[in-house]
């Protein structure tokens, strides 16, 4: 008898690149898992329409059809739990979450962020690296929790910032890494080999003390 498939709800507000990095994943056989639904507050983005291009499930709804963010959060993560996720991933979802939705799904959400949390929780992480003169660069894997980008961290990628980027480029070169950080971390979610909770990280049953480094051949390392 063959094992229930690992079920993921994605969460995107733009453009899907981190979805199509996990269904590609999916489609070679290297991420044991299904994408259950794709699900965004809005209803135009090319998440949604490559949700539907693949065939999958995809609910988009706009907050302007709301009266409060709660009410759009209960209306939205209602329609996720219909598909009965193992694991919600923020790919790219822009708007932040109310803790009573968050509450909902303790321990079964995870977002990534393009930068080395904790520095730079929040948007332009890339021209804020720049700015402050970092030489390194990076994305994480982290629980979500009601602080903005505050949850324990499960893994990072790290590239160098090269002379002559610019926040776009830097951005540009980042992004690749990023999609493998966020398939290598799924993957270990979906084999059992990490487990996630609001205030902490295991790692083959023992709490991580460090976010597990992605290494250029796509494999964890501890840091």
């Amino acid at each position: 008898m063959s094992q229930t498939p690992y079920r993921i709800a994605v969460m995107a507000s733009g453009r899907g690149s981190n979805l199509q990095a996990l269904l590609q994943a999916i489609s070679v056989g290297t991420l044991p898992a299904r994408i259950a639904g794709v699900f965004s507050d809005k209803p135009a983005s090319g998440a949604i329409a490559l949700a539907r291009e693949s065939g999958l499930p995809a609910v988009a709804l706009s907050p302007r059809a709301y009266p409060s963010r709660e009410d759009h959060d209960e209306a939205l993560f209602s329609e996720i739990e219909r598909v009965q996720p193992d694991l919600i991933v923020c790919a790219g979802y822009m708007r932040i979450i109310t803790e009573a939705a968050l509450r909902r799904f303790e321990a079964r959400m995870i977002n990534i962020h393009p930068s080395l949390l904790p520095k730079y929780p929040g948007l332009d992480t890339h021209g804020r690296a720049i700015a402050a003169g970092d030489r390194e660069h990076g994305a994480s894997v982290h629980a979500v929790i009601p602080a903005l980008d505050a949850g324990p961290l499960l893994g990072q990628v790290r590239i160098s910032v090269e002379p002559g980027d610019d926040a776009a480029r830097l951005a540009r070169r980042l992004l690749p890494r990023e999609h493998a950080l966020l398939v290598a971390s799924v993957g270990l979610l979906a084999s059992g080999r990490a487990q996630i909770a609001s205030d902490h990280v295991l790692f083959d049953g023992r709490p991580l003390t460090a976010p597990l480094q992605l290494g250029d051949d796509n494999r964890f390392l501890e840091a």
